[in-house]
């Protein structure tokens, strides 16, 4: 029997068929929290305060004003929903990914369709290694944390 996972915590009983899919949905809830109140304030405060016409028009200044807050946005939600899932699930490698790498995966797929006819290129394709990198950022942060 596994522990809750602090000290002196009472062991756990069989926890049924469902837990492991009420795993997962503690994970995703996390995961949407984090990434709508990041993608909030990076509109407040990115797109309304430092973003300009000038500033966008150049690859770098799309870059740093938004691809590297939507890394960063996606990288939080990938760590905070591998950080929820919970033992013994998250010693699962396919279950774990599936925890942490869903709701990216997901507001990605959401947002490709919602701005398919206004998508450029570059967009398609920046806004793709942007979600490779976020989630790649969050798992190993959440990995680094594990082994620590």
């Amino acid at each position: 029997m596994t522990r809750y996972g602090y000290p002196g915590a009472p062991a756990r009983r069989d926890e049924g068929r469902g837990a492991g899919v009420l795993a997962l949905v503690r994970a995703w809830a996390a995961g949407v929290v984090v990434l709508v109140f990041t993608e909030y304030v990076q509109a407040t405060v990115v797109y309304e305060h430092v973003a300009t016409a000038s500033r966008m028009e150049t690859f770098g200044g799309r870059l740093l004003l938004i691809h590297l807050p939507n890394a960063v946005c996606i990288a939080l939600a990938a760590w905070a929903a591998a950080r929820i899932h919970g033992d013994p699930y998250r010693y699962s490698t396919p279950r774990h990914l599936t925890a942490a790498l869903t709701v990216p995966v997901a507001a990605q797929l959401l947002n490709m369709a919602v701005q398919w006819e206004q998508l450029a290129f570059e967009g398609l394709l920046m806004s793709n290694a942007v979600l490779v990198v976020g989630c790649v950022v969050g798992c190993a942060a959440d990995r680094l944390q594990e082994d620590g």
